[in-house]
C-alpha cells in the first residue's frame, strides 16, 4: 500500500518562482551561449558541418552520395530516409561499400528508427523538400528514366506494404474466431436453458468436436496432471489393493485399460497375474507409457495403444475385465465413462466385468457463513459502491475445492447410483429429488458434491474410497453450488429439492447441473 503523506508538507518544501532570481536565468543563457555552433561529422568521413545542406554538398563532391538521387531512386519517405541515415551512422561504411549495396536495402528494417545521435541535424531535414523540388523542375529524359525507377520502388513498398496488411488481417481474423467460439459458448449457457429444467439431452462422444477433443487429450499429454493424480495416494493405492487383493478376477485373464495414462494400472494387473494386459489412451502421455513399461521389464504382458477407444482397433476381439479411472469432478465431468460404455458393449466378453462397478453422488448442506460473504456478499459493497449483478456471473460457476468438513451443517444424500457394469448413455442425464437432514442450527449458503468409488464384483476383499469432505483429501476435492440466498435452517429440519444433471450440448465434457429449493432455483455450470 502506498504510504500516506500531507501534502501540505510537500508544497511546503516546494520553492517559490520568486526564488530563481534574474541572476540564476542569466546563468542559464550564458552557458547556451557559449556552447557555439552544433558541430556534425560528416556521413563517410571525419570533417565537421554545421548543417545538413553542408554535409550533403560535400558527400555529392568528395564523396559521389548524391541524396537527391538517392530519395528518387529509392522512392524514399521521411521514415524511409531517417532509417537510411542512422543505417549509415551505425554501421560506418565506406563509399564504395554503399554503392555496392544501394539496391538491396539494407537499411529497410524497424531498427534503423533509432538514431545514434540524437543531435544529428540530418534527421530534421525535411526530405519532402526533395520532391517538391523535383516536382518543379523540368523532366529531361534521364529524369524521365528516375521517375520510373522512383514509381518502381513505390511500387515495390506498396507491394510490401500490402503483404503487412495481409498478415495484419489474418491476425484481426484469428482474433475474431477466436471472440466466436467465446461468444457461442456464452450463447451456449444461455441456449441450455431447457436442459437446466432436467430434461434429458442424450449426447455419445462420437458427437464431440475435434477440436474439443484435441484439447481435452493434449491437456493429459502433460506430465503434471498424471503427477497429481499418482500422488493422490486415496485413489491409486485403492486401485492397487483391490486388485492386489483379488488377484483370483485377474489371473489368466485379458484386461482392457482405458485411458491408461502412465501405465499404472496396467501394471498392476500385470503384476496380479494377468495375461494380456492392452492399454489404450489418446494423449502423449502413451509414448513415455511405453517407456515406462519396459523399465519395469513387463512389455511382454503389457500393450500399449495410442488412439480414442472408439476408434483403435485392438489385438483381440474381446476382453475379460476393463478397468479405468474414468471418474470426474462430480464424478460425470469429461464424460469419459461414455467412453467405458463403448468399450463395455464392444470387447467386454459375456460374464466379465467393468471396475470400479459401483459409483454414486451425494450431496450435502454448508453452512460456511464467511465463504459466502467473500464470494457472493461481497458484490453488495465494494468500496462503497453496488456491484450486485456480479452475483449473476459468480454463482453459477460451480467451484471445485476443498471444503472444511466442520462447516458442513446436513447428513449426506445420494442423488445418483451408477453401476458400471449396466448402465447405458442416456442414464448418465438425470434428475434427483433429495433430502438434507440438517445437523445443527445454521444458515444453509451452498450445496457440495462429492462421489464415492465402489470395488465390489467377485472380490473376496472389496475396497471402496469417498471424495466427501469427511474423508481423505483427493484430487477431486469436492463441487460446490452455492446459493444466492442463504436459507436459515434447525437442527432436525429437513431441506427439500431436485437436482437435474446433464451434459452441456456445445461442450459435452462439461456439465450443466440445475438446483432447486424451497421455490428458487438456479443454474449451475461445471467446465
Amino acid at each position: 500500500m502506498a504510504e500516506n503523506r500531507d501534502c501540505g508538507d510537500i508544497t511546503d518544501e516546494m520553492p517559490e518562482l520568486s526564488d530563481f532570481d534574474d541572476e540564476v536565468w542569466c546563468d542559464w543563457d550564458e552557458d547556451d551561449e557559449t556552447k557555439g555552433e552544433l558541430q556534425v561529422r560528416c556521413l563517410f568521413c571525419e570533417r565537421l558541418f554545421s548543417s545538413a545542406q553542408a554535409i550533403f554538398s560535400h558527400c555529392t563532391a568528395e564523396h559521389q552520395f548524391d541524396i537527391t538521387q538517392i530519395v528518387r531512386k529509392q522512392g524514399l519517405d521521411c521514415y524511409g530516409y531517417i532509417k537510411l541515415i542512422n543505417f549509415i551512422r551505425i554501421t560506418n561504411p565506406s563509399t564504395e561499400s554503399f554503392q555496392s549495396i544501394l539496391d538491396q536495402v539494407p537499411w529497410d528494417k524497424d531498427e534503423y528508427m533509432k538514431p545514434s545521435s540524437m543531435n544529428d541535424p540530418l534527421l530534421q531535414f525535411d526530405v519532402d523538400e526533395i520532391w517538391e523540388s523535383m516536382e518543379q523542375q523540368p523532366c529531361s529524359s534521364e529524369q524521365v528514366a528516375g521517375e520510373s525507377q522512383v514509381q518502381a520502388a513505390h511500387f515495390q513498398r506498396l507491394q510490401g506494404a500490402e503483404k503487412r496488411a495481409e498478415v495484419a488481417e489474418a491476425a484481426v481474423e484469428r482474433i475474431r474466431e477466436d471472440f466466436e467460439k467465446m461468444r457461442q459458448y456464452v450463447q451456449d449457457f444461455v441456449i441450455n436453458a431447457d436442459a437446466r429444467t432436467g430434461t434429458s439431452t442424450t449426447n455419445t462422444i462420437t458427437d464431440l468436436r475435434q477440436d474439443e477433443d484435441s484439447v481435452y487429450f493434449s491437456s493429459y499429454g502433460h506430465y503434471g496432471i498424471h503427477e497429481e493424480m499418482l500422488k493422490d495416494k486415496v485413489r491409486t493405492e485403492s486401485y492397487r489393493d483391490f486388485m492386489y487383493c483379488n488377484p483370483h478376477i485377474f489371473k489368466d485373464k485379458v484386461i482392457l485399460d482405458v485411458g491408461c495414462g502412465t501405465g499404472i494400472l496396467s501394471m498392476f494387473a500385470a503384476k496380479t497375474g494377468a495375461k494380456h494386459v492392452i492399454g489404450v489412451d489418446q494423449s502423449e502421455i502413451i509414448y513415455q507409457a511405453m517407456d515406462i513399461v519396459r523399465e519395469n521389464k513387463l512389455d511382454g504382458v503389457v500393450t500399449l495403444i495410442r488412439g480414442r477407444i472408439e476408434d483403435v482397433e485392438l489385438p483381440v476381439d474381446k476382453v475379460d475385465i476393463i478397468i479405468s479411472e474414468w471418474m470426474g469432478y462430480f464424478l460425470l465431468f469429461e464424460s469419459m465413462l461414455d467412453s467405458i460404455i463403448y468399450a463395455r458393449d464392444k470387447y467386454l466378453t459375456e460374464g466379465g466385468s467393468v471396475y470400479p462397478d459401483i459409483c454414486t453422488i451425494s450431496l450435502v448442506a454448508v453452512g460456511d457463513k464467511k465463504k459466502h460473504d467473500e464470494r457472493v456478499a461481497f458484490w453488495d459493497d465494494v468500496y462503497g459502491f453496488k456491484m450486485s449483478c456480479m452475483k449473476k456471473a459468480v454463482i453459477p460457476e460451480a467451484v471445485v475445492e476443498e471444503l472444511n468438513p466442520d462447516t458442513l451443517i446436513s447428513e449426506p444424500c445420494v442423488i445418483k447410483m451408477i453401476d458400471c457394469n449396466t448402465v447405458g448413455i442416456s442414464a448418465l442425464d438425470f434428475a434427483s429429488e433429495f433430502s438434507l437432514k440438517i445437523t445443527e442450527d445454521h444458515e444453509c449458503v451452498a450445496i457440495s458434491g462429492h462421489f464415492d468409488v465402489l470395488f465390489e464384483k467377485n472380490c473376496s476383499n472389496k475396497v471402496m474410497f469417498s471424495t466427501s469432505p469427511r474423508s481423505p483429501k483427493t484430487h477431486w476435492k469436492q463441487t460446490v453450488f452455492l446459493l444466492e440466498q442463504p436459507v436459515p435452517v434447525k437442527k432436525g429440519d429437513v431441506i427439500q429439492g431436485k437436482i437435474a444433471c446433464c451434459k452441456n450440448r456445445k461442450d459435452p465434457r462439461a456439465l450443466i447441473i440445475s438446483i432447486s429449493i424451497n421455490n428458487m432455483k438456479q443454474t449451475y455450470s461445471l467446465q
